[in-house]
């Protein structure tokens, strides 16, 4: 199934009915009077989180969303059947924003969440809502309102705990195959992976989730090679996990080309997350070229340079735990930031 991470779709709640004009007309009954029942109401569009999906392709070719109109009322005070509701399933980590301003509908991001995007319109009064007496036998009715429509945009975020970023053929596709059950295309060529992938990695009976996404090259933000688009997906990681090829002729300007590219997305939306930066591929040099490469990295970013080789295994389980680490304590620091605050009964 093709990954499909965007997708604009057109909703259209449905329109109430028609109010009836009626009298009743019956045997032995001198003044019936009005009897016209009301419309009934539009049904409305709705966007719901649901399990078992991963991909928005499913509006790739359903791009219209359209519930149903009530029905229009009927005599002797028969309200119309209300029109039925219009399902968008979308899968976990999905944002709706609305394509005319840009604006956030809502961020779907556990499983049953279920917010409406399209209000379907009410059912006009029949005539016998307009009786008075003053108008004993009113011939007009209203007619239904119209529904709600709409162009939404899709947005899929993938929910990971780590991210991996690095430049094209950093070795980033072959790590997460390296650590995790996933099986991602792997080539000796740059941008073989065209889309992005999800892990889940096992370290010290532990585990976390990890995402793989295309590789950046300077001015991606701009456009340039896939564009930053994919970094939509790594918005939601608890860490970031950089990969540099150790066999990289300059690894500092490799490290800064991505993480320029990382600081000029959203706003800084990604720039102060935690960062934890690996050399690959170290089994291709010898260890005193590895220790070199490490040295220089380590003095331009003032850290712990990570020396890793997912062929050989080296450095593996060192470098899973250091990034379970940051993620165990980022949910802590997040359940001390938003403390859940005990509700009062009430009957």
């Amino acid at each position: 199934m093709k990954f499909l991470d965007q997708a604009k779709v057109y909703v259209k709640a449905g329109n109430g009915g028609p109010g009836s004009v009626s009298f009743r007309r019956e045997k032995f009954v001198e003044f019936g009077g009005p009897d016209g029942g009301d419309g009934g109401k539009g049904g409305d569009v709705w966007a719901e989180c649901v399990d078992g999906l991963n991909t928005l392709i499913d509006y790739r070719y359903q791009q219209h969303v359209k519930a149903k109109s009530g029905t229009h009322g009927m005599g002797k005070n028969r309200t119309g059947a209300g029109g039925a509701d219009a399902t968008i399933r979308v899968p976990a980590g999905t944002q709706v924003v609305d394509a005319d301003d840009d604006s956030e509908v809502a961020d779907l991001t556990d499983v049953g969440q279920r917010v409406l995007v399209a209000r379907g319109g009410n059912g006009g009064f029949g005539n016998a809502h307009f009786k008075s007496s003053t108008n004993q036998a009113p011939r007009h009715a209203n007619p239904g309102l119209p529904g709600e429509e709409r162009t939404l945009i899709l947005r899929l975020k993938l929910i990971a705990d780590a991210g991996l970023i690095g430049l094209p053929n950093a070795g980033k596709s072959t790590f997460l195959s390296a650590t995790t059950a996933a099986r991602p295309k792997i080539g000796d060529y740059p941008f073989t992976t065209l889309h992005p992938g999800l892990g889940v990695a096992h370290v010290d009976e532990r585990e976390f989730v990890l995402a793989d996404i295309p590789g950046l090259i300077e001015g991606a933000h701009e456009g340039a090679g896939l564009g930053d688009r994919f970094l939509g997906h790594v918005e939601r990681c608890r860490v970031l996990v950089h990969l540099i090829d150790a066999t990289e002729e300059d690894p500092i300007t490799a490290y800064r080309t991505v993480r320029g590219e990382i600081e000029a997305y959203g706003d800084g939306v990604l720039a102060d997350k935690p960062e934890v930066v690996a050399l690959s591929k170290c089994d291709a040099l010898d260890p005193e070229q590895a220790e070199a490469q490490a040295t220089m990295l380590s003095e331009e970013i003032g850290g712990t340079i990570a020396r890793v080789s997912a062929v050989s295994g080296s450095g593996m389980t060192e470098l899973l735990r250091r990034i379970h680490d940051h993620i165990a304590a980022d949910k802590t620091a997040e359940a001390t930031r938003d403390p859940v605050e005990a509700q009062p009964w009430r009957p």
